[in-house]
């Protein structure tokens, strides 16, 4: 399974600025448009892996971990 998520960006002056809209706090601003993408990216990857990290701490020993889907 193979997730996708959505960046809403727009050019704001000098600048490019975006969001990943499923899931918030991921946002990002660079000068181009390539470099804003790669840094949503970068800056995706990274909040998933703080979240799953921070799902295993909280569930403690004992945990299952299952695939799901949205179905969207």
């Amino acid at each position: 399974m193979n997730p996708s998520y959505t960046a809403v960006v727009k050019r704001d002056g000098d600048w490019w600025i975006g969001w990943v809209e499923e899931l918030p706090g991921v946002n990002c601003q660079e000068s181009t448009r390539d470099e804003l993408l790669e840094s949503l990216r970068v800056t995706l990857a990274e909040a998933i892996e703080m979240n799953r990290e921070d799902a295993r701490r909280a569930a403690g020993k004992g945990y299952e971990e299952f695939p799901i889907a949205t179905g969207a």
